[in-house]
């Protein structure tokens, strides 16, 4: 039951992704209705209920927008696991600040990139220009968009697709 459920706002907002056993709680309760149905039933002794794909509240769920947190997982992400300065696709990356901390560079979305461990080493803490590194792309906040939010789902749940896009 850890099978991932797209939960809408009553205007049909994607706003979050919640587990079978949570979603079934709502539903039951009367507090969301199923909109896809799309992995068969959940049988208990006396009941059997719909397991949920995309569930619905029905009220108004009045919430400030999703921001993309910055994680270590998110910015690998938003650098499709690619080294920022000599491409390599790989799963061992590292953090690399383009202006480095010591010399006064925050932590912030443009001035972190992916690297491979060797070309971290190779800039160390140096800046672009004393290094002589050039990077492949300008680092930029990922969007903040239902797509990108909750499109790491898709690969197991495509009727979420209708819901997500547009958002």
């Amino acid at each position: 039951m850890s099978e991932p459920v797209l939960v809408l706002n009553a205007n049909f907002e994607p706003i979050n992704v919640c587990t079978m056993r949570r979603a079934v709680g709502l539903m039951v309760t009367a507090k969301a209705t199923m909109i896809v149905n799309g992995r068969g039933k959940i049988q208990t002794v006396n009941n059997a209920f719909p397991k949920p794909s995309v569930i619905r509240l029905q009220r108004m769920v009045h919430r400030p927008r999703p921001q993309v947190k910055l994680t270590r997982r998110e910015l690998f992400r938003r650098d499709n696991f690619t080294c920022q300065y000599c491409g390599k696709h790989t799963k061992n990356l590292t953090i690399d600040h383009i202006f480095p901390r010591h010399l006064g560079g925050l932590h912030t979305w443009d001035n972190v990139v992916a690297a491979c461990p060797q070309c971290n080493h190779r800039k160390g803490g140096r800046t672009l220009l004393d290094s002589g590194m050039k990077l492949l792309s300008v680092p930029r906040e990922p969007p903040n968009s239902a797509y990108y939010l909750f499109g790491g789902h898709l690969h197991q749940c495509e009727e979420w697709e209708p819901f997500l896009t547009g958002w």
